[in-house]
């Protein structure tokens, strides 16, 4: 390749979108057994709740910390069996990304990244404490990012008619 080929593709290849992980690392761990040890002489029938959520932060112009937080709550008759949070985090290099493309990346993109590290801690923890192993199901950010959008657009919504003055359709009966 000529010199003018090569410094041609030079600047094309640096204005191409970039997101490289640089690292992953656990943020926060936790680990409750509060009915223990007689929450093991009961019959393993626990309901088992799940919250997760995002969060992220620029650093600088091009690095980004995103923290995929989860909490797993294990209940039987009505008492807590266990209570579990990890904050699974990384570190992202994110350039060239266009602006109305970045909240899908760290909303969605990165979280996806992360989920399978939570997902073995959280499985570890469970087991280590002597409860049984607990794989969670797959989780599609991208549709959560998408729920999530559509609730804030709604709320909007909401919150420009009651600004107006507006009554919402619900209201008038």
């Amino acid at each position: 390749m000529s010199e003018e080929e090569n410094g041609a593709a030079a600047p094309e290849a640096s204005t191409q979108p970039q997101i490289m992980i640089q690292r992953v690392y656990l943020k926060d761990l936790s680990f409750e057994s509060p009915n223990a040890p007689q929450s093991f002489t009961a019959e393993w029938k626990p309901e088992i709740g799940v919250d997760l959520n995002s969060q992220a932060r620029q650093l600088n112009e091009t690095n980004f910390e995103v923290i995929l937080r989860i909490t797993i709550t294990a209940m039987a008759d009505e008492k807590t069996v266990y209570l579990t949070e990890v904050q699974q985090a990384g570190l992202f290099h994110i350039a060239n990304v266009p602006k109305e493309s970045m909240g899908q990346v760290l909303g969605a993109f990165c979280p996806n990244i992360l989920f399978p590290y939570a997902r073995e801690a959280i499985d570890n923890l469970v087991q280590k404490g002597s409860f049984p192993a607990l794989m969670l199901a797959p989780v599609n950010f991208d549709a959560l990012y998408a729920q999530s959008m559509a609730q804030q657009a709604a709320q909007a919504v909401e919150a420009a008619k009651a600004e107006s003055g507006e009554v919402a359709p619900e209201q008038t009966h």
